[in-house]
């Protein structure tokens, strides 16, 4: 593990991690995949198969029985991720043994109401010892977040705030004001999964997001494959994919051949992001 990953807070690994991408003149790489999910050991190794793939920062999903913003492929991985009995210590275990192997960072993406059942102070500091870089949080509203940016902040977590196309520029201002690590720019408006193509309204997303903030804008919803990638990569500091390395994962027979698939979907992402459409 390198000085800077078992340093301090990790959400300056996060920033310091998009900032080496920067300089390498490309974008980052940025995995999604769900805690417990084919199997809670399997979502570890999962994690670990895409970060040796080649993915810069992996998001670990925190399973969710009404997942209102993803499509049906994660849906089904957090259906059986919840029915095999996932619960929030699972996703910091994964988490902390992803971080242990890697050094690297990881984020948990989740909705508010499991962390506000948890408790906000006891989940940023376990998040924290686990070697969490920070949270996303797409359903958390700006107004209501002071208590968990606060506490972020006292662990040295980042906190990923979402917007969307429908986003007016004032509020765009409002949400880039308050986060950190990135902005996570919702490419499509809907729910997540793959796409055919990945439209000019994520492009101008980036554009009127950038206007706003210093911070770096990645991209997600909508990404599967090396050509959309590398398409995404001619204008966001980010390409965000999720739903097609749940789907490797899903369509595989066998949990070695899902992890293999993982793997050989972020080296392929890894070269898009590189080469720029």
């Amino acid at each position: 593990m390198s000085a800077t990953a078992s340093a301090g807070g990790k959400g300056k690994l996060l920033s310091d991690t998009l900032a080496v991408a920067k300089a390498e003149g490309r974008s980052a790489l940025i995995a999604y995949l769900p805690a417990g999910f084919p199997t809670i050991d399997g979502g570890i190794e999962a994690v670990k198969a895409a970060f040796d793939g080649g993915a810069d920062v992996v998001e670990v999903g925190l399973p969710h029985s009404d997942p209102v913003l993803d499509g049906p492929v994660i849906q089904t991985a957090d259906d059986i991720a919840l029915r095999g009995g996932v619960r929030i210590a699972d996703v910091l275990r994964t988490v902390r043994e992803a971080f242990e192997a890697t050094g690297k960072p990881v984020l948990v993406m989740t909705y508010w109401n499991p962390i506000d059942r948890y408790g906000v102070e006891r989940f940023t500091a376990e998040l924290a010892a686990a070697g969490g870089a920070g949270c996303i949080l797409p359903d958390l509203p700006v107004e209501e977040s002071e208590a968990w940016r606060k506490a972020a902040e006292r662990h040295g977590l980042a906190t990923v705030f979402v917007v969307a196309p429908s986003s007016r520029d004032e509020r765009l201002a409002k949400i880039t004001a308050v986060g950190s690590g990135f902005v996570y720019a919702a490419s499509l408006m809907g729910v997540t999964g793959t796409r055919e193509s990945v439209g000019l309204e994520a492009q101008d997303l980036v554009g009127r997001t950038r206007a706003t903030t210093e911070l770096p804008v990645c991209v997600g919803l909508g990404v599967s494959n090396r050509e959309q990638a590398a398409v995404v990569a001619g204008f966001a500091d980010g390409v965000i994919v999720g739903s097609a390395f749940v789907k490797r994962l899903l369509d595989a027979p066998d949990l070695a051949a899902g992890l293999a698939g993982v793997r050989e979907l972020a080296g392929e992402l890894a070269q898009g992001v590189r080469r720029r459409a």
